[in-house]
C-alpha cells in the first residue's frame, strides 16, 4: 500500500527536510546567505556542528548506555568522522566503522588507526554487493547515494540545509556490501547505527535476519516518509519486532513504551503535521 496518499503537506509550504532540529526562519535563510557571499558559511557551520558534537557528547553517552556495554560490537553505519563510534569505544564496545567517503576516513584513520578495537570499512552498504554512485557535497555531513534526499534538502527551507547552504559537486563510483557481509564476517551487533542520508532503507534491505537493535534516520517528507515505512515493513518479515523513535539529536525516546508495526506506521505519517524535525527511528527485535 502506497502511505503516500495518506500524507497531507502543509499548505503554503515546502516539504521540510531537516537535520537535528532545524528551524525554519526566513531571517536565518538571509543569514546563510550573506555568510555565503562573504565566504564565511563553511567556517560557522563547521564551528556550530563541533560545539553542538561536544555539548551532545554527555547525553550520547547516557542514551547507548542503555544498550551497550563492556565487551559488545556495534555498527556504526555512515560513521562519518566518528562521533558515535567514540561513544560507543567508551562505553567499552568494539565498532565496525562504515564511511565511503574519503575525506572522512582519512580522519577515522588518524583517529583509530592504533586502536585494535575500531575496524575501518572503507566501503558503502546497501542491499547487494557491487558499486554505486557517492555524491559528494561540500559538507561531509550531507553527501549521500540518494539523489531524490538531495533533491528533498535542496526544495528545503531550512536554516543549514537548503540550496543556499550546500553544493553537491562531484560523482565517485563506491563499493557497496551489506549488513549480512558485515555479520557473516565479524558477528550480530549488539546495536546497528545506520545514518546514511537518505539511503537507509537500501541498507536495510540487506538484512536478513534479526539483531538486537538497529536504528536509522527518517525525513517528513511524504517519499521519505514512504521509505522509512518499507524498511519498517522489511524488518517485520525478518522477526518479531518493536519501534520507538527520537526527533532530532534529542536522544530521548519520544514513546513512554515500544509498538508495533502498524502504530509505528500511523505516528510516521502523523509527523508532518507536528514537525519538521528528522529523526530516528528504533527498533528492537524480541526472541
Amino acid at each position: 500500500m502506497n502511505y503516500i496518499r495518506k500524507i497531507k503537506i502543509r499548505n503554503n509550504s515546502k516539504a521540510s527536510c531537516t537535520k537535528s532540529g532545524l528551524i525554519p526562519i526566513k531571517a536565518l535563510n538571509i543569514f546563510v546567505k550573506a555568510l555565503r557571499i562573504l565566504k564565511l558559511y563553511n567556517i560557522v557551520y563547521i564551528t556550530v556542528l563541533t560545539i553542538s558534537n561536544i555539548l551532545s557528547r554527555r547525553k550520547l553517552m547516557r542514551f547507548y548506555s542503555q544498550f551497550v556495554g563492556e565487551g559488545d560490537l556495534c555498527f556504526d553505519i555512515g560513521a562519518n568522522i566518528g562521533n558515535r563510534t567514540k561513544v560507543f569505544l567508551k562505553l567499552g564496545a568494539t565498532v565496525i566503522a562504515v564511511e565511503p567517503q574519503d575525506t572522512c576516513v582519512k580522519k577515522l584513520v588518524k583517529k583509530y588507526r592504533n586502536n585494535n578495537k575500531v575496524i575501518l570499512i572503507h566501503k558503502a552498504l546497501g542491499s547487494e554487493e557491487g558499486k554505486g554512485n557517492l555524491i559528494i557535497s561540500n559538507s561531509h555531513t550531507v553527501s549521500s547515494m540518494s539523489e531524490e534526499w538531495i533533491n528533498c534538502v535542496k526544495n528545503s527551507d531550512m536554516f543549514f540545509t537548503s540550496t543556499s547552504a550546500f553544493q553537491w559537486h562531484k560523482n565517485v563510483t563506491v563499493p557497496i556490501t551489506t549488513l549480512d557481509k558485515l555479520i557473516e564476517k565479524y558477528g550480530s551487533p549488539t546495536i546497528c547505527k545506520i545514518d546514511v542520508e537518505g539511503f537507509e532503507y537500501e541498507v536495510i534491505k540487506g538484512l536478513s535476519r534479526p539483531i538486537k537493535m538497529i536504528s536509522f534516520e527518517f525525513t517528513p517528507t511524504p517519499r521519505l516518509i514512504n521509505l522509512a515505512i518499507k524498511s519498517i515493513e522489511h524488518l517485520s518479515t525478518i522477526g518479531d519486532v518493536q519501534f520507538n523513535y527520537s526527533f532530532g539529536e534529542t536522544m530521548v525516546f519520544a514513546l513512554t513504551k515500544w509498538v508495533s508495526a502498524s502504530e509505528m506506521h500511523d505516528i510516521l505519517l502523523s509527523i508532518p503535521y507536528k514537525t519538521a524535525f528528522s529523526g530516528d527511528i528504533y527498533a528492537r527485535f524480541v526472541s
